[in-house]
């Protein structure tokens, strides 16, 4: 499996406590549910299922929450990669009224989560998607005009009221409220404690190496042992090596981020940027907000999939193309090194919705995979629905997100 993250994540340093260090997966164990790993999804879904009264095993190849999910942008949105717009007109008004009502109901859902986990990780706020397009001013009134037509609550915004939120001209934007920021490596830890809590067994630096289909169930092998379960929640946030058949559904990508150092008021108030996470109108998108210690959390300019030798020196070149472009945004940063830069690979859909649920090559798995710029929202949700499966309780919204979607 490759690297998951290259580079220093703020998520990593900013966390003071003591993370526990796992066992490793040694003999065998039974389950009814096996999880292939230990980001959020996979502890959201251990949590879950084991407060389901399922016996849980979670096996992750290296740490708990320190790859994909510490290279998170720690957005929990609503809002999927593409727009209304274009989900209605691939799939139908009613079909994207009802994937933002899921996308939605995840956010809420996990923001509760963590509450009664008692984490303090996160802090909700609105999202300001914004362009400096004038050329792309029409299409944001029209989409808010669609979303208004769902139900879906969100407000249009000139060019002065972007500057207010933000700092910086703009054109136009959408305010969109009930979103948050959550720190992806406590909000991880969190999911993991409380799994544990309910019954789960989590082992770390334990990679599967092959997951067999049997006739009542799986059989997933590790180097020093096996787990004998029902179900495989295959929740590595990508088709791995083990599932080629499914490589071609999926775009790999390099996403990356910087992080100022800590700035003193006065710098925030030249800045201009008020609570609220923006994003942007071009493709790839950027985004940007404040981290609780008053840094600029700034990242974007996704690329397909750098080859594992060259991805440190693309990092220093994204990072200092980040640095340019925060710095065209609010010119009183000139001169400003970055105290962080890091890197991570994800997967995107052409739709922008991840896939969850069975495939008909794979008895006997669940699959939680490819949430593009949304893993916090797409991963919750993921853990949602494949409890809901295996109980038998699977809805027509469930299956919006499935691998036999219209035009999937």
């Amino acid at each position: 499996m490759p690297r998951l993250r290259v580079g220093r994540s703020y998520w990593l340093d900013a966390f003071s406590g003591r993370a526990p260090r796992l066992p490793s997966l040694r003999g065998r164990q039974r389950a009814d549910i096996a999880i292939v790993g230990g980001g959020v999804t996979g502890c959201a879904a251990a949590l879950l299922f084991a407060r389901a009264g399922a016996r849980v095993v979670l096996v992750e190849a290296r740490q708990i929450g320190r790859g994909s999910t510490a290279a998170s942008s720690a957005l929990l949105m609503q809002e999927p990669d593409v727009d209304f717009g274009d989900l209605a007109d691939r799939y139908g008004a009613s079909a994207a009224r009802r994937i933002w009502a899921s996308s939605r109901a995840a956010v809420g859902a996990m923001r509760r989560t963590l509450a009664v986990l008692g984490t303090g990780a996160v802090h909700g706020l609105p999202s300001l998607y914004y362009t400096r397009d004038q050329e792309a001013v029409k299409a944001l009134r029209h989409e808010v005009v669609l979303r208004r037509r769902a139900g879906i609550a969100s407000r249009s915004l000139d060019g002065r009221a972007v500057r207010a939120w933000s700092g910086f001209d703009a054109h136009g934007g959408i305010l969109t409220p009930g979103n948050a920021e959550v720190d992806p490596y406590r909000a991880c830890l969190a999911l993991a404690r409380g799994a544990r809590a309910a019954g789960a067994v989590l082992f770390e630096r334990s990679p599967v190496t092959r997951i067999e289909p049997t006739r009542d169930g799986v059989t997933l092998t590790l180097e020093r042992g096996s787990v004998a379960a029902d179900w495989a929640v295959v929740a590595t946030g990508y088709a791995t090596e083990d599932f080629k058949p499914l490589a071609g559904r999926f775009a790999m990508m390099n996403t990356y981020v910087v992080a100022t150092p800590r700035l003193p008021a006065a710098a925030r108030r030249r800045i201009g940027l008020g609570d609220v996470m923006l994003w942007d109108t071009d493709r790839p998108y950027h985004y940007l907000r404040w981290t609780p210690d008053h840094r600029l959390l700034f990242g974007g300019l996704d690329r397909p999939r750098v080859p594992r030798a060259t991805r440190p020196a693309a990092l220093r070149r994204r990072a200092e193309q980040l640095m340019s472009e925060l710095v065209e945004l609010y010119p009183s940063l000139q001169g400003v090194k970055p105290d962080y830069a890091w890197e991570g690979l994800f997967a995107k859909t052409p739709d922008g919705l991840p896939y969850i649920g069975t495939h008909r090559r794979y008895p006997r798995h669940l699959f939680a995979l490819g949430y593009g710029g949304n893993g916090m929202t797409f991963g919750f949700m993921a853990a949602q629905a494949l409890v809901r499966l295996v109980q038998g309780r699977a809805g027509p919204d469930d299956r919006l997100f499935g691998f036999s979607r219209p035009g999937s």
